[in-house]
């Protein structure tokens, strides 16, 4: 499982870039039931190299409403994922027909719309709260659908996870994404639950859904269960 993270909230409070983010709740989960999991840091997060720059406004003021700046930093994000898969397929212990990829926030809009733009490399995606604009900018109705709407052509089984007091994304745009996203031909399972958008720090919220879709993830591989 390759599990992706978000922004850091506006993108203005410059010291967020240098945190790791890999999450314990998140991690115990995956291992506990057999996974490997990875949390890669994007180029300018963590201790990665680089500077982050996903969609930052030049002036430094925080992440742009723009749509070709925003744009821009999904492109960039994209390139990175490309080279963490690139990564895993370099390692023996990796088994690359059994990859699955996931995220929050931006990291879950990441994962859904790469999934279908390298179809064929994953058998899942999971996404958490997922958005690339939030409702602050005036776009995020045409750009986060637009985004989802490229993980379609994967073909893959996915599941939609969304808070339902969720600061960045209100429901019923997430729910449009959604609809959105099977539209163009996508499949998937929308689940609302009762939190905000730190709905992933809630496994009891999302724990049952999860695991029933990990079982059938395991069980349509063709692989016994670990």
């Amino acid at each position: 499982m390759i599990f992706n993270h978000g922004s850091t909230g506006r993108g203005q409070n410059k010291s967020l870039y240098s945190r790791t983010w890999s999450p314990t709740v998140v991690g115990d989960y995956f291992v506990e039931r057999g996974w490997m999991i990875l949390f890669p840091q994007r180029r300018g997060r963590g201790k990665s190299g680089g500077h982050y720059g996903e969609g930052l406004a030049p002036d430094g003021s925080g992440y742009s409403c723009d749509v070709e700046v925003a744009l821009a930093g999904f492109e960039r994000a994209i390139e990175d994922l490309d080279a963490v898969v690139g990564h895993l397929r370099d390692h023996p212990d990796v088994d690359p027909t059994q990859l699955a990829i996931g995220g929050v926030s931006r990291g879950g809009i990441l994962s859904i719309a790469y999934a279908g733009m390298r179809p064929g490399v994953f058998r899942g995606a999971v996404n958490f709260n997922g958005g690339w604009l939030g409702r602050g900018c005036v776009n995020y109705e045409s750009v986060n659908p637009t985004i989802f709407a490229r993980g379609a052509s994967a073909a893959i089984p996915t599941l939609w996870l969304h808070g339902t007091r969720d600061q960045y994304y209100r429901m019923e745009h997430c729910r449009r994404n959604f609809e959105t996203f099977l539209s163009a031909g996508g499949q998937g399972k929308f689940v609302a639950a009762n939190a905000g958008h730190a709905l992933l720090f809630k496994p009891a919220l999302w724990k049952d859904h999860l695991d029933l879709y990990l079982g059938n993830l395991v069980e349509n591989s063709g692989r016994p269960d670990v």
